[in-house]
């Protein structure tokens, strides 16, 4: 395991994309769907800092499986998000191909712990 979950690029990773997400909804008037798609975001990162603070291997790979669920859930409210014109197309190909490549080193992580 990383010495610490800062030092993870996939923990950035998904920082950068909650906070470019707060920005890209900043005047969305959508409440629900906002709060929704923040949450969603937020919980990919602090599932992978909690899970590596945990300091056991099956603790980490089941926070990294609630962390690729939030990845999927958000990709299915950025979808939505999108027909229902709160996204561009742009905006939403550039969401979810970036959450494609978070769910990607989510994966690889969990396969590079040790199994128990």
């Amino acid at each position: 395991m990383s010495s610490s979950f800062e030092d993870l690029e996939v923990w950035k990773k998904s920082c950068r994309l909650s906070v470019r997400l707060y920005k890209l909804l900043k005047d969305c008037r959508d409440f629900g769907i906002k709060d929704q798609m923040l949450r969603s975001s937020i919980s990919i990162p602090s599932n992978i800092a909690e899970g590596s603070e945990r300091k056991s291997v099956p603790d980490f790979q089941r926070f990294i499986n609630i962390a690729q669920g939030s990845a999927a859930e958000l990709r299915t409210q950025i979808y939505i998000s999108k027909e229902v014109d709160i996204f561009s197309e742009i905006e939403a190909r550039g969401l979810i191909e970036e959450l494609k490549s978070i769910s990607k080193m989510l994966q690889s992580l969990h396969g590079s712990l040790k199994k128990p």
